[in-house]
């Protein structure tokens, strides 16, 4: 059996040199859990809201920020009591709001440029294995 780790001084022992021993499947595990891999190489068809859900949402909830964003600095204007609080919140909402919109309106693009280049792979795995498997 192998000695544990221990400190440069050689004086204690490392705790995380016994992790390491026990654990030997930690490179395995890391390796099956990628969820990236998964998604762009299954060979089942997803449907398009399967695809689009995640921004669909992200740029519902912006829009949503957004508005409330527009209705607290309206609200500046229009009331008396609490401007500050109106005029210091109104202004973080929309950001916030914005930023999420945006993000959502790029996300939509990337998730096109990657199905199309996921197609072209599969289109040439294909001919690959017609061609090699004669």
């Amino acid at each position: 059996m192998e000695e544990p780790a221990r400190s440069p001084d050689g004086s204690e022992q490392c705790p995380q040199g016994r992790e390491l021993m026990a654990s030997s499947t930690g490179s395995t595990l890391c390796m099956s859990s990628s969820r990236s891999e998964s998604v762009w190489t299954s060979s089942t068809p997803r449907s398009r809201w399967d695809i689009y859900r995640k921004p669909l949402v992200v740029v519902a909830v912006g829009v949503a920020i957004f508005l409330f964003g527009v209705v607290i600095t309206s609200l500046a204007c229009f009331l008396k009591e609490h401007k500050k609080v109106y005029k210091m919140s109104g202004p973080a909402f929309l950001s916030l709001g914005l930023m999420l919109l945006v993000c959502g309106l790029v996300w939509i693009p990337i998730i096109r440029k990657k199905q199309k280049q996921r197609q072209k792979s599969q289109f040439l795995q294909s001919l690959k294995s017609f061609f090699f498997n004669r």
